[in-house]
């Protein structure tokens, strides 16, 4: 099966994604669509977009054997895909700069996004604020307080920052404010949409922007190893870092691992492992797996990384579990914090708790492994904007 034909024309991967859409949105999101085909085949755009990755993200991101981690698990090879080391301090700003011009091409005005863990919100107003464009996130105030060294970060780079205070006032909520904001005034504002999920084309999109990931490991590992990895490993939310890493080795013989946050317990609300024990439903604009109520409502999440606590996740990813392509599994809260300090003490690195959830069953899984195979962790981001809240659930002083 070639994994790189999909989506069809429609926007779906297999029976996932679409757009499910207002009339009025859906000419839109097709202008979207129509742009985006002719800039990835315009030079120029590529170009422009290809030096902002060099010098001023700073790729290509090392791709960094783990000695220490290793050493201590007795278990195969950990490769770090350094995301952490981007320009914003992770994966995001791949997407968000591809947006960001894609907008500008389109001659709007604004970008406009939701945020959970901030960092896709700090990489948008960052791409806005390099590119000449107003920028205006919409985040839960349960995240505001969790993150609040990124929402300092978002106003020094002149975003307005929304505090979401209906719902559960975390991510899902987030999205659900800024697309009625959107829906206001579509015709100067650009929808920067922080993951793979979302009405088509954004899933291909961020995926296309986010595969930088996955073409830059490949290369290094083949340079480092002279072969391609056993193991691919990575946390899932909404799914772009994963995504990122595991598209250009779709075709390859290697086994992908998607980790998904099982929080504090698998009960209702408490956990945000979508794919683990969700089912196919419509949230955002496209057909998923979601986590829902009866009546195909989403339900309330939890995860310690406020960027993984949504109900859907990306519609290829639905794909993937469908197809068996990709393995998911879940590290918990305790996991992720226990990751979190490991990586931090192990390899001096401190990973942001999204990522930790990722090492998290890497630190499980090595071990069984033998030392000839190799896996590659995507690190997707630094774990500065978490050090406050970790020293306090730790009692770090």
């Amino acid at each position: 099966m070639n994994y790189h034909n999909l989506p069809n024309q429609d926007g779906y991967f297999g029976e996932y994604g679409g757009q499910m859409v207002p009339p009025q949105l859906k000419t839109i999101l097709d202008d979207v669509a129509k742009a985006y085909e002719e800039a990835k085949n315009d030079p120029k755009f590529i170009a422009e977009y290809e030096d902002l990755l060099k010098n001023y993200v700073g790729r290509p991101s090392p791709l960094y054997l783990a000695k220490n981690l290793t050493a201590k698990l007795g278990g195969a090879k950990i490769y770090l895909k350094r995301e952490d080391l981007n320009h914003t301090g992770a994966h995001k700003i791949n997407h968000c700069l591809g947006e960001a011009l894609l907008a500008k091409r389109l001659g709007k005005k604004k970008l406009l996004a939701e945020t959970g863990a901030g960092q896709h919100g700090v990489a948008l107003a960052t791409a806005a604020a390099i590119v000449g464009l107003e920028c205006e996130i919409h985040m839960g105030a349960i995240d505001i307080a969790k993150q609040h060294p990124n929402v300092i970060r978002m106003r020094m780079l002149g975003a307005k920052v929304v505090s979401v205070e209906g719902g559960g006032r975390c991510l899902k909520d987030a999205v659900d404010s800024a697309f009625a904001t959107y829906v206001q005034n579509p015709g100067e504002t650009f929808f920067g949409i922080g993951s793979v999920v979302g009405p088509h084309p954004y899933p291909m999109m961020v995926r296309d922007f986010q595969s930088i990931v996955g073409r830059e490991a490949k290369k290094q590992i083949m340079e480092k190893e002279n072969r391609l990895p056993d193991y691919l490993i990575a946390c899932v939310g909404g799914g772009s870092n994963a995504m990122g890493l595991f598209y250009e080795f779709l075709n390859d013989d290697v086994k992908m691992i998607g980790v998904e946050p099982a929080g504090k317990s698998f009960k209702p609300g408490e956990h945000a492992a979508t794919l683990t024990l969700g089912k196919p439903g419509v949230i955002h604009g496209m057909m998923t797996y979601l986590l829902q109520d009866e009546k195909g409502e989403p339900l309330p999440v939890h995860s310690i990384a406020s960027g993984l606590d949504y109900p859907g996740v990306g519609p290829q990813h639905s794909y993937f579990k469908d197809t068996k392509r990709v393995e998911y599994t879940t590290a918990n809260d305790v996991e992720a914090l226990n990751a979190f300090m490991e990586l931090s003490k192990t390899e001096g690195i401190i990973p942001a708790l999204e990522s930790a959830h990722a090492i998290a069953h890497a630190i499980k899984f090595v071990p069984t492994l033998s030392k000839d195979k190799i896996i590659i962790v995507n690190l997707s981001g630094r774990g500065d904007k978490d050090v406050d809240y970790v020293a306090e659930k730790l009692d770090i002083k």
